[in-house]
């Protein structure tokens, strides 16, 4: 990722002259993105696949390989200019745009064998930046940002995260917590449960194994008290309160935790 320059105290003339390079930089960062893409339907009905690519450096793409591709599944509803229909129309010339806080995508082109094949522009939004730099981040650059622009990052989102005072928040990292979908509401069902607040590099790893409040719960009544790294661990090697009973009906005795990996670990459960 590209970093923040950084300009030291000069002279009036010498300031102004890094000033003006500074924001050449600056502006060159948040450049429009300019690329191949086509879009077609994923294998959910309501669901788009995006592909944006290059062609290779070395012309070893022949236009539908995809040299260099970013996938994004999202509702139809976010693409306008585009329907499922439209992708039986062959040969129809559509241009789909999709919107974001982040900055506008628009991929231009023809249809063909049920997808549409074309060019693809990727405009960031300078008033984005300037609000997310209000909350704290900067750096940005325009791949971030169509990063940000696929995932839905909003302002308004970072900043509900920010008001749970989860600490570590990254720009970088903004993009796995939106990707595994924590939330505030995440955030305090686990809290709720009586752990201290987790930062934000610990509450992606509890979604990323997909650690649910509830199956917690039933695990605490069942005389536990996993620590946030153990409920990563247990959901590694998917020990759940069902195979937590079935190991005890089967005559295992004094299951602590740790038993419990042992048992999946050697298989001793098959």
């Amino acid at each position: 990722m590209h970093t923040l320059r950084s300009i030291a105290t000069a002279a009036p003339l010498a300031l102004a002259s890094l000033a003006i390079s500074g924001l050449a930089l600056h502006a060159a960062s948040l450049e429009p993105l300019r690329a191949h893409c086509s879009i077609g339907p994923s294998e959910y009905s309501d669901e788009f696949s995006i592909r944006i690519y290059q062609e290779g450096d070395q012309g070893d793409c022949d236009g539908r390989r995809h040299c260099s591709s970013n996938f994004s599944h999202d509702p139809f509803s976010r693409l306008t200019g585009i329907t499922r229909a439209d992708l039986s129309r062959d040969g129809a010339s559509l241009t789909a745009t999709m919107a974001a806080e982040a900055g506008t995508f628009t991929c231009s082109g023809k249809v063909h064998e049920g997808e549409l094949y074309g060019n693809s522009v990727f405009t960031p939004d300078q008033a984005f930046v300037d609000r997310m730099e209000h909350l704290g981040f900067t750096g940005y650059t325009s791949e971030k940002l169509e990063a940000y622009a696929f995932l839905d990052v909003n302002s308004a989102w970072v900043r509900s995260i920010q008001q749970t005072d989860v600490k570590g928040i990254t720009e970088d990292n903004l993009i796995a917590l939106r990707i595994f979908k924590v939330d505030p509401s995440y955030i305090a069902a686990i809290t709720a449960l009586g752990y201290p607040l987790p930062d934000a590099d610990k509450l992606i790893a509890l979604r990323v194994q997909r650690v649910d409040p509830e199956e917690v719960r039933q695990i605490r009544a069942m005389g536990y008290q996993p620590s946030l790294d153990d409920l990563i661990q247990i959901r590694i090697f998917h020990i759940t309160p069902d195979f937590i009973r079935k190991m005890q009906d089967r005559g295992f005795k004094d299951l602590t935790l740790a038993k419990l990996v042992q048992i999946k670990i050697f298989k001793l459960d098959e």
